[in-house]
């Protein structure tokens, strides 16, 4: 069974005070893009790559591809406005019935070689997987006053991580369910799995290197993390 990757690449940016959408901004003369292209490039295991990206920047996409001649990416298509539009874009790009498709955030430059091949082996036993890492932080739960109704057990508290991984036929299904509940919206693909009970989600740890860059400040924690990968 073949092993796809999908990367999102079509966010806006508009948290992160730049002038372009931070998937495309350079560190150490490389975008985050490029980061996160080249970790699935040089797995053994990911067969083809596919790239949802903004349709503002398709141009600069397909420079960026171009120059560095990747050799597993088969198509480089133009996202919707939300995260879910996106995601469903990408696997629908599969042309196989059967396959495994690993869905990754562009601006995760850092996933680690060990996850990626972690999940795969994952996904011969289950049809979901999540990536995430226990957390050291109280969560509360608050109302819409600010008063907090609930402090879960935070042994049971996992914060998320990309990429998420699912049998192609599952997701799919779970992305046309979707589109029709007009009730529901998410912002990321594992919620839309459970949303319909297609599956259990298998949760494999993640990294702490494995961060998504939102804020001005990820940028830095970013440039810090490559000093550290290069040491």
């Amino acid at each position: 069974m073949k092993n796809y990757a999908v990367i999102l690449a079509s966010g806006r940016g508009s948290r992160s005070g730049l002038d372009i959408p931070k998937q495309f901004y350079k560190i150490s003369g490389k975008t985050l893009l490029e980061y996160s292209v080249e970790a699935f490039e040089s797995n053994k295991n990911i067969d083809s790559i596919i790239i949802v990206t903004n349709p503002d920047f398709m141009d600069l996409t397909k420079k960026i591809i171009r120059e560095n001649n990747y050799k597993k990416i088969i198509k480089i298509l133009s996202g919707g406005s939300k995260r879910q539009e996106s995601s469903f874009i990408g696997i629908s790009a599969i042309e196989e019935e059967n396959a495994n498709v690993l869905i990754h955030d562009a601006v995760r430059p850092f996933i680690s070689q060990e996850i990626i091949n972690n999940c795969i082996t994952a996904l011969k036993t289950y049809k979901a997987v999540n990536v995430a890492i226990e957390t050291s932080d109280t969560i509360v739960e608050t109302d819409e006053n600010n008063i907090i109704k609930n402090v879960p057990d935070r042994k049971f508290l996992r914060r998320c991580q990309t990429p998420q991984c699912f049998d192609l036929k599952t997701i799919k299904k779970a992305h046309l369910l979707a589109k029709n509940d007009i009730d529901f919206s998410a912002t990321d693909d594992c919620s839309i799995v459970l949303r319909y009970n297609l599956s259990e989600v298998y949760v494999i740890k993640g990294d702490d290197f494995n961060i998504k860059i939102t804020y001005p400040l990820d940028l830095e924690i970013a440039e810090k993390i490559l000093n550290l990968k290069k040491d």
